[in-house]
């Protein structure tokens, strides 16, 4: 009898472990959600689809930026936590871990509040760029695991703190330099270039100003077809996305105000960032409480509003997930468009 017992404590206890554990299971892949998204246009339900919602992935981070899905290990993310001066990574079914550290300053010296890496983009060889603050460097990521130098000065004078990059189909990298990276900002009597530049960064390792007219680029990323480099400044007097025509030389043509965030910085936290574009030349462009859909004439559609300044995103899985990183978060929704020429760049 007593033996009878203690096995139907044992049944009962495995049972109970393996609900819990079913459970848990079931829990983990239901993420919390934030936000909503908001609708101006009917032609927002084509991009993202009524039931979208806003999921939170991650928290406790002390300013993510620079998402990046990268297929290594099966696809996972990769983000910048530029105050910790590291690069994290998220898997499902992993959660958090560190991929990189340090990520943007390798020096000995306090170097402020934000010296890792911000941006992150992949070459064609799928290799990893970086925008680093501290170093003030565009960087590779080798074979093996070093680091290499792309570029770090223009003309002798070393670049302010490179903040975001896109890279074109030849394989130049477009890049922007605002002083964010540095201890003092724009002030910082370290800098050496009197302007916030826009460059291109060629294969043969040639460095070209495209534009110094922008106050503080910062989100970069071409259209579709890359006639179009689209810009984004976050300056609070002028917070703006400009669209460059691209001349078939890889310089810029004169830049026009695609749209003016001035309006919603005032309801809203945060400030235009980073910028990606889908397979139909829409922008979902970071600004004042989330991200904003915008059609390639300048039309908002919508917007992801995540009610927190939001800094970045990225497209992800199949090229139809974006992924966000929204300041202390890794955030993503699931659309029903892809990211622009998404099969060609992965």
């Amino acid at each position: 009898m007593k033996n009878k017992l203690n096995n139907q404590a044992l049944f009962l206890a495995m049972f109970f472990v393996a609900f819990s554990l079913r459970t848990f299971a079931q829990e983990a892949k239901n993420y919390p959600t934030i936000g909503e998204v908001v609708r101006f246009d009917n032609r927002i339900d084509d991009l993202i689809g009524s039931d979208a919602r806003i999921e939170l992935l991650a928290s406790g981070f002390e300013w993510s930026e620079g998402p990046l899905w990268i297929q290594n290990d099966g696809g996972c993310l990769i983000f910048s936590d530029i105050p910790r001066n590291s690069v994290m990574k998220w898997k499902e079914g992993e959660g958090i871990s560190l991929f990189m550290k340090p990520s943007g300053y390798t020096g000995v010296a306090d170097y402020g509040r934000e010296p890792g890496s911000n941006g992150l983009t992949l070459d064609l060889q799928r290799r990893i760029i970086f925008c680093e603050h501290g170093d003030r460097r565009i960087s590779r990521l080798e074979k093996g695991g070093g680091k290499k130098t792309l570029v770090d000065n223009y003309k002798g004078k070393r670049l302010n703190s490179p903040n975001d990059a896109a890279v074109k189909s030849n394989g130049d990298i477009y890049f922007t330099d605002p002083p964010y990276g540095l201890p003092k900002g724009y002030n910082d009597p370290r800098r050496e270039l009197d302007y916030c530049g826009v460059y291109r960064l060629s294969t043969a390792g040639q460095l070209t100003l495209l534009t110094k007219e922008m106050t503080r680029p910062n989100g970069i990323a071409f259209s579709p077809e890359e006639n179009v480099l689209y810009v984004a400044q976050s300056d609070s007097k002028n917070p703006i996305i400009n669209a460059f025509p691209v001349k078939r030389d890889g310089t810029l043509g004169t830049g026009k105000v695609l749209y003016n965030y001035s309006s919603l910085k005032r309801k809203y936290p945060g400030s235009p960032d980073g910028l990606k574009v889908d397979q139909n030349g829409n922008l979902f462009a970071t600004g004042p409480g989330g991200v904003y859909v915008i059609t390639p004439e300048g039309r908002l559609l919508g917007r992801i509003h995540t009610g927190k300044r939001t800094a970045n995103c990225a497209w992800g899985n199949d090229g139809s997930v974006l992924n966000m990183t929204v300041d202390d978060c890794l955030c993503r929704i699931k659309t029903k468009t892809k990211g622009a020429n998404w099969k060609n760049i992965r």
